[in-house]
Parts: structure tokens; sequence; C-alpha cells
């Protein structure tokens, strides 16, 4: 069920689209779109803000506070109504294909009266497509291809998958006689938790040879399934199934140019925005080659130079999305992010004691082989029938196999017995407190009931925050990306209550999870003070790998290592645990 929030925000982005269809001014779309990114970014419901309060909100005006509160009352915005009313229902789903934005699709309205998907298509099958200015046989023959990836694909994948196929094709050009530099862009580069296509960026002196050498090789990968796109100086793929269908955009910039390519090819759009906007008020101009004061490139071959060359200090990409950033770059006042190196410890982890797949030591022997100094092993209670989860008996004889692991590596790592206990519906944990006190940390985590309203969801998490041998609250939200919404709490009101307690929030590093997400991370840290803890939620070796995506979404909530307790020394985090508990 999806948050108000989420709704409006849906609803907003809908608005800004149908606004630019029906020809409306340009300060309404980008107002509405403005709208809708604001709601997307708070982690309180609006339904929870007094509507006297809303306009003051930052980003939210008063005729969006207006709208909000009505949809608040009705259900709806008379204003979105009336645009719904204004274009067929069909036109908007022409809107879903790859490539066909407002401005096309108002064009393909207009001119060949299309409304739907299938007008589309007999539009293509008559001929009557290539009458309009535009839309020659290559383009008609992209939009094909579009189409059947939109009915077969969707919009975003995770960013894990994305990743994975941006490092396979990186490692298989890189060494590529005439290629200097190569690294991926774009949202991933950002670390946004979907991907929408994967960007790759290269720098090469080389000659045209040796560039064209390297788009064949690129379209000819074994990934690709289809070329989109093969220029001088860009190709665009698709990849198989295997990849989801995913495009892929390859670049060739001069070295010179590299770092501003890199620069304007990772975005956000709004950052770019900016960065081009401050460029022009000190008279210069910037674009995705240069950096350049009358005519005359400035700086170009590194993003660091770039930024200089505009008195600021370097942004880290993940903090790219216009939130404040060239104001703090600017006054030398980022914060110095995580690094990956930074992770010392592990506190959520499973073994073939319920759902994982390796044993109690080698889980520990996995994590002291990433360098790490302390582990704890969590497997589910009992609530988890599916996941194998431990019944109190189960429990007290598994406390004991930790203990005896513990024992037999001490000196290499620190093991700790703990439990991934289930918040229950009602807010009660899954074991008596009685058993709780004899683990050595306890991680709470939602897994069933995930759709209840958000009232009951915020006292649901307030509740299990109270009980006293709670350590962590592991994934609070229960969401899975791109699958499942997860609860709705009130994140403020749980926000408040774990700073009060002195426990720790979880970034669940599973791309199929990253819960919290980056923007109620963002609001626990910078606003409340809160400790992070980044953990992978290990079932085997290989998933301690997805350990960058938590951090990629810590380091866009601005997070520190003085934010994130898995980066205390032994001792340090020994204490802090104590300290949550009787």
């Amino acid at each position: 069920m999806p948050t108000t929030n989420a709704q409006l925000a849906a609803i907003f982005h809908q608005m800004a689209d149908l606004t630019e269809i029906t020809g409306g001014n340009r300060f309404k779309v980008n107002a509405f779109a403005k709208s809708g990114r604001v709601l997307e970014d708070m982690t309180k419901q609006v339904s929870e803000i007094d509507p006297a309060l809303l306009p003051k909100v930052e980003g939210i005006g008063k005729g969006t506070a207006e709208r909000i509160a009505e949809f608040l009352e009705t259900g709806q915005i008379a204003d979105h109504q009336k645009l719904l009313a204004q274009v067929p229902s069909g036109l908007l789903k022409v809107m879903d294909v790859p490539g066909l934005g407002p401005k096309t699709v108002a064009l393909l309205w207009n001119e060949v009266g299309i409304e739907s998907i299938d007008d589309l298509k007999a539009k293509i099958e008559t001929g009557e497509l290539e009458a309009l200015k535009g839309f020659g046989k290559k383009k008609i023959e992209n939009i094909l291809k579009n189409l059947k990836f939109a009915e077969s694909a969707g919009d975003r994948q995770r960013i894990g998958l994305a990743y994975a196929l941006a490092i396979m094709l990186i490692e298989d050009l890189k060494d590529l006689p005439s290629i200097e530099k190569i690294e991926y862009a774009g949202s991933l580069r950002r670390g946004k938790e979907t991907i929408g296509d994967v960007d790759i960026l290269v720098a090469s002196s080389g000659t045209d040879e040796q560039k064209k050498a390297i788009f064949d090789a690129f379209v000819n990968h074994v990934a690709v399934a289809d070329v989109i796109a093969h220029g001088d100086t860009k190709a665009s793929v698709r990849t198989h199934e295997e990849s989801k269908g995913m495009q892929v955009d390859l670049r060739v910039v001069a070295p010179e140019n590299f770092g501003a390519a890199l620069m304007y090819f990772t975005g956000s759009k709004e950052h770019n925005v900016k960065m081009r906007e401050r460029a022009i008020a000190q008279g210069m101009s910037l674009n995705e080659y240069s950096l350049s004061k009358d005519g005359e490139p400035i700086a170009g071959a590194t993003e660091e130079d770039v930024f200089a060359a505009m008195n600021l200090a370097w942004v880290a990409p993940e903090l790219r999305e216009d939130r404040g950033e060239l104001a703090l770059a600017e006054s030398d006042e980022l914060p110095k992010l995580l690094e990956l190196a930074d992770i010392k410890a592990e506190l959520h982890s499973h073994t073939t004691a319920s759902d994982g797949r390796w044993s109690i030591e080698e889980n520990a022997l996995g994590a002291a082989g990433r360098g790490f100094h302390t582990v704890a092993i969590t497997d589910h209670s009992k609530g988890q029938a599916q996941a194998n989860g431990l019944s109190e008996k189960r429990l007290v004889q598994h406390i004991e196999a930790v203990r005896k692991v513990a024992k037999k590596l001490e000196g290499t790592i620190t093991v700790l017995a703990g439990s991934e206990v289930d918040i229950l519906a009602d807010g009660s944990l899954d074991y008596d407190d009685d058993l709780l006190a004899e683990l050595d940390i306890v991680v709470a985590s939602p897994h069933a009931a995930l759709t209840q309203d958000p009232a009951k969801a915020t006292k649901r998490l307030l509740k299990a925050i109270e009980n006293p041998y709670v350590t962590i609250v592991g994934h609070p939200t229960g969401r899975i990306v791109n699958r499942r919404e997860g609860l709705s709490p009130d994140m403020e009101a749980i926000f408040k209550a774990a700073k009060d307690r002195g426990i720790a929030l979880e970034i669940n590093a599973s791309p199929y999870r990253l819960d919290l997400r980056d923007t109620h991370a963002r609001t626990w840290v910078q606003e409340y003070g809160g400790k992070l803890a980044i953990n992978t939620d290990a079932h085997s070796e290989d998933h301690l790998n997805n350990l960058r995506f938590g951090v990629v979404t810590a380091r866009r909530a601005g997070a520190t290592t003085d934010d994130v307790v898995n980066t205390m020394s032994k001792s340090t985090l020994a204490k802090w645990i104590k300290s949550t508990r009787p």
C-alpha cells in the first residue's frame, strides 16, 4: 500500500508531465516536478503535519500545501483531475516508452492523433508516423525496439545489477590500448538505489581507428543483445535478459575533457543546473567538455580542476543532488564521508542454523578475512518459520555453539551470539526478555504485516525500540526495492525514540533492501545525530560484497565514520553495545 507521501509525489510528477503535454507554462511544470521531489525526500508523513505548518516546510509553498490538504481531505486533487480529463488515459502509457518524453508525446497526439500504445503501433504499421518531421526510418525503428523493451522490462533496476554490469564491461574494455581512463557515471556513480541506464565514460587520445576499435568491442560484447546507436563519439546498446535488458551508453572523449564530461554525465540534473548557473555568475561557461571563459577552456581534465576553478571543494558524487552541497563546498565544510575500508564489524549475519548457507565458523572466518574485528551471528527467531527460525530450545543450543566458535577463534575475531528477532505485528518481540538477556546483541526487525497503516506501524516500531535488550533496529521499514513498499511509519517519531534509547538504526546493505533508505538515513544522522549500523545481512560469504551498497547509501546521507557503529574499534564497539542493554 503506497504511503501518503509516495502517492502525492506520484501525483505531482504526473501533473508536471500532463501540464507539459497540454502546453502549460514551464513554471508550473517545474513547480509540480519540484513538489514531487520534495515529497519523495520527506521522512515525516504529511498527514502527520499540522496543515497550517505545511507551507513552512522547505520546498512546499502555499499552492502545494493547499493541494496536499485537499488530497488529505478528499483523496484527490482537483487540478490533477482537470489535467487528466484533458488527455486520453492511454497517452500516459505512451510516455512510459523509453525515449518518448512529454514534448514528443504531445506532438504524436496533436499531429497524428496517437492516444494509446495500440495507436502508436498502428500508425507505425501504416507509415503515418513517417510524415512527421524528425521521424525518419531510424527513429521509428528505435521506437519499435523501445516499445518491445517497455513491454518486457521495467524502467529501473536495482543498483546491484547495474553495478555488476558496469564493472563487467569496464573490466573487459579497460585494457584496450587507446583507453587512458574509464569510469561509470550517471545515477550509478551517485549511488542511487535504482538505475535507469548505465553510463560509461572513456578518455582516449587515440586515432580514429583506435576509437572505432573501442566502440566495436563495446557493441560486440557478449552481454549486448541489441545495438541502439553506434556513432563516432557515443554508442548505446541494450543487454540480454540476464541483465534485464538494461541500456548502456558509452562515450569517448579527449583526456582534456574527461573531468568535465564525468561531472556532466554523473549529474544529477538539478546539481548540474546549479553548477552551470554558478559558472555563468562568475563570467564563465560550463558544459560537458570544459569550463571556459571568453571561449577559452580553463579546466576540464579532472573534476577537481573544474571545482577548484569555480572556487569550490570537490563534491563527492553521492552528494550531487542539489541538497545544499554547493554551499558547503564553497565554505569548505563538506563532511569527510565514510569509506568502505572504514567498516570493521558485521553486526547482522546468518548461518545454516536458520536460512544461511555457511556455518558459524565459516561466517566468522569470512568476516575476519575482510579485516573485521567483530561479527555478530544473528540467525532468525522462531516467527520466521520459512527461514528455519530458531525455537527457544534451539536458540539456547545455538548460543552455546556460537560461544564455542568464539572461544576457538579468540585472537582472530570477536564472535557475538545474537539473534535477528522478529518485531511482531503488535510491536512485541519474538522471544521473552529472559531469553533475550542471554544474547550479546539483538537486532529487531519487521518481516511480516508490512502493509499496516502508518499509525499502527509507528506504534509497532516504537514498542520494539522500548525493549531494553534491542541494540539495533534492522531494515526498519521492511521494504524490498522495486517490489514491496514496506511499512510507512512516522520516521521522525522513530528517530526520536531511537535517539532517546541510544540504539542504532540499520542500513541493510542488501541491494534488495537498502533500508534505511538514503533520505531517511540523512535525516537520522544530520538532524538527530543518530547512529547507523551498516550490515550486509550476510547469508553467505558473497553477500559481504554488498557492503559497498550500504556504504554508498550512507554517503548519500552525508554520513561520516562518527555516525556509524561498525567503524568503532573493538573495545569501543563492545562498550557501546553494552550501553544499550540493562
